[in-house]
């Protein structure tokens, strides 16, 4: 699906889905600047835009229809025999978590950024892209009066999704330190396994763009006017600050882990202890009745009119004693 808008320099919405074979004529207009979504589009539809409208470089169409593992910022400059204008190609990752299954879920998004268009590639539909969308398209406070004002409203609006994931991330964190305490059973350690795993994930995810954005919060590409750093470098502190929570994340399912091993090493020693504690109390019960069920000839006891009684009392006078003994060492 291909969603296409052309702005003008206040920031107005001059037309929306444009035909394919009249961009070309609102990209020479240096009054107004054209962005193009593309969602899920077929490959006829990103083989028209990108190869044969904005003629950008293979390398960087190839990056964008394959999915990125890592985000990354490349800058373009032609040269001879390109037909092509300088822009700036970047891999930029949304994050999703769902406490459903406890997995972060990662969207690509691709931004072509030139001196009087944008162009995103994603493969999913996107909450920021859709908010940026309707903003610009209502002339919220001017978002749309260049194509470096809705790059950085993009990444702004993405960085600013984090925050639910976190949330969702926080109370299932809580969540397994009252399982950590109350139930250290195996469902337990692969709960806070699995979470430590994801929060690895998320840190991958937002160290790479972090890297990125601090291109950008240093002024290093021309595409991005002056005046424009300082909001690129705000994104960029809050994607730290983000990745800082994610830090106190792991450091908080480390602490849980160690609760989780603490608590399952006392229940284990519980019930050691307790199985002990047993055979020991009970030991002097099988000394006796050992000692007199050994049924020999020459035994004079198995003639004792009294020795029934006798055996009884001395199993139950050293089994009290022995509990008594143990009882007074504090050792349960």
């Amino acid at each position: 699906m291909i969603r296409s808008f052309a702005f003008t320099t206040q920031g107005k919405l001059h037309t929306k889905d444009i035909e394919p074979f009249l961009m070309p004529t609102l990209l020479a207009d240096t009054n107004l600047f054209l962005w193009v979504d593309l969602e899920k589009p077929a490959p006829e539809e990103t083989r028209e835009v990108l190869e044969m409208i904005f003629h950008f470089h293979p390398l960087s169409i190839e990056d964008c229809v394959k999915a990125s593992p890592s985000p990354k910022v490349e800058e373009y400059s032609p040269k001879e025999g390109d037909m092509f204008t300088p822009y700036l190609f970047m891999v930029i990752h949304a994050v999703d978590y769902s406490r459903k299954d406890g997995r972060f879920a990662t969207s690509e998004l691709n931004f072509f950024l030139g001196k009087n268009f944008l162009v995103t590639f994603h493969e999913e539909p996107l909450r920021s892209v859709t908010i940026v969308e309707e903003r610009a398209c209502n002339g919220m406070v001017n978002i749309a009066r260049a194509p470096d004002r809705v790059a950085h409203s993009l990444l702004d609006n993405l960085v600013a999704n984090y925050k639910p994931a976190l949330d969702e991330l926080s109370m299932e964190i809580a969540e397994l330190e009252q399982l950590a305490l109350q139930k250290p059973n195996k469902d337990t350690l692969n709960k806070i396994l699995q979470i430590k795993k994801e929060v690895l994930h998320l840190r991958q995810i937002i160290g790479p763009q972090r890297e990125v954005l601090s291109r950008f919060a240093q002024g290093e590409f021309k595409l991005v006017r002056p005046h424009l750093v300082p909001y690129f470098r705000d994104v960029y502190d809050s994607l730290h600050h983000i990745g800082e929570i994610a830090q106190g994340y792991t450091d908080s399912l480390t602490g849980i882990l160690q609760v989780y091993l603490n608590m399952s090493s006392n229940q284990t020693g519980e019930v050691v202890k307790l199985l002990t504690l047993i055979t020991v109390i009970t030991t002097p019960l099988m000394m006796v009745g050992t000692w007199y069920g050994m049924n020999f000839e020459g035994m004079h006891e198995l003639h004792s009119k009294h020795g029934y009684i006798i055996a009884t009392v001395a199993m139950l006078v050293s089994t009290a004693a022995t509990y008594l003994y143990f009882k007074k060492k504090h050792w349960f």
